[in-house]
């Protein structure tokens, strides 16, 4: 588990009280450079285990939440499908932090205002563990598919747009 001294999000607090194992990485943010391919180049580890999370929200104001490999895509159709909804649209930026409590490039799919619905891409349960934003820009957490399921009461499901 985390034992180094690191700044404590909600994302790292929640994980603490559940008492899952993870692992607290921080990179340079300094250059600017905070895109999850980045990201995954200054962590050191393959962008395939590297996921991006991603808000949405459908007519009635619902929203939901969305964890893709950093280098895909959202299929908001297939998205939508997954959650019963005819249509989503991603959440408009400015409307980020006051639904999760997180700024873009910081949100974690862990530890929000509101425990939102929340879809994995199927692809997390090939890599076993993946690395998701600890809550904060320059910070990342390590943890088990299953153990971040059970955290975000997700599902996994085929979400991501698929590349010829």
């Amino acid at each position: 588990m985390a034992k180094a001294k690191h700044v404590k999000t909600n994302a790292v607090r929640l994980l603490e009280q559940q008492k899952i194992q993870f692992d607290v990485m921080e990179y340079e943010t300094g250059d600017g450079q905070v895109d999850g391919i980045s990201v995954a180049e200054k962590i050191g580890h393959p962008v395939s285990r590297v996921f991006k999370t991603l808000v949405a929200k459908a007519s009635a104001q619902k929203l939901f939440v969305f964890v893709i490999p950093v280098a895909e895509e959202l299929d908001l159709k297939a998205a939508a499908k997954v959650v019963g909804e005819k249509k989503i649209e991603m959440l408009p930026v400015k409307e980020l932090l006051g639904y999760t409590g997180y700024v873009r490039g910081g949100c974690s799919p862990i530890g929000m205002k509101k425990l939102y619905p929340t879809v994995i891409d199927e692809s997390a349960r090939e890599q076993g563990s993946i690395i998701v934003s600890a809550g904060k820009i320059g910070m990342q957490i390590h943890v088990q598919i299953d153990d971040l399921l059970a955290v975000t009461k997700g599902q996994l499901a085929p979400i991501t747009t698929i590349h010829d």
